[in-house]
This record gives structure tokens, C-alpha cells and sequence, in this order.
């Protein structure tokens, strides 16, 4: 795999592994932060694997998935989540 992609699936794991330890100790301000901060490094990664192009400068996901031209997925995801969580 590219060097980019691993780059950024790092960062992802790290942060995910971050949210993981703020849930821990009940820190859940922090554990949404470092959940976008989790999915945003995805689909930066996901957006090098594609395009074989750097990633946009933004933290926006809708922007990034556009972008990446996978936003039906991210929609899809959203709506997902949005639904297990009642919303």
C-alpha cells in the first residue's frame, strides 16, 4: 500500500485508539472530537487510495467526501448512524 494511505491510516488508528481511551475514563467531549478526527484520516486515506492525489486541506467530511466523489456513501453512513441512534 501507498505510503500516503499508511500515513493516514495511522493517524486514523491513533486517534480511534485516543477515543477509546477518553471513553474510558469519561471523557466525552473529547471522544466525538477524536471520532471525526478518526473518520476524517479515513476518508483522507480512502481520498489518496482513489485519486493518488493529496488529500484537500479540511476537516469538513461532506466536503471530503464529495471531493473523493464517495459521497453517497458517507450519506448512507450518516443515515445509519443517525438511525441507531434515534435521531
Amino acid at each position: 500500500m501507498d505510503d500516503k494511505v499508511n500515513y493516514w491510516i495511522e493517524l486514523s488508528d491513533y486517534d480511534l485508539e485516543t477515543a477509546e481511551a477518553m471513553l474510558k475514563s469519561k471523557r466525552f467531549l473529547y471522544v466525538g472530537f477524536m471520532c471525526h478526527q478518526t473518520i476524517e484520516k479515513a476518508f483522507k486515506a480512502y481520498f489518496t487510495f482513489l485519486k493518488s492525489d493529496v488529500a484537500p486541506y479540511s476537516h469538513s467530511l461532506s466536503y471530503l467526501a464529495k471531493k473523493g466523489e464517495f459521497y453517497e456513501f458517507f450519506q448512507n453512513f450518516r443515515k445509519t448512524l443517525l438511525t441507531r441512534l434515534n435521531l
